[in-house]
């Protein structure tokens, strides 16, 4: 009676989850493309794309801990 809304809590959670792995694999996707057509080297864009990484394989490690399937 009392663990039912435990499940459906777990599956909103990892629909979440899953939505963010795809925003930042997108914005990681992005900060490669915008690095890849600069002339000059530029820090700032370096930075930019690690932290879109560093962000992007957390939330990745994170759904693989908690064992959520990626469609």
């Amino acid at each position: 009676m009392f663990f039912r809304r435990k499940g459906k809590l777990k599956k909103e959670f990892d629909d979440k989850l899953v939505n963010l792995i795809k925003e930042t694999k997108e914005d990681l996707q992005q900060a490669k493309i915008i690095e890849e057509l600069q002339d000059d080297y530029d820090l700032s864009v370096i930075a930019q794309r690690k932290a879109a990484e560093s962000i992007h394989f957390y939330l990745f490690k994170e759904a693989r801990n908690r064992r959520v399937i990626l469609k």
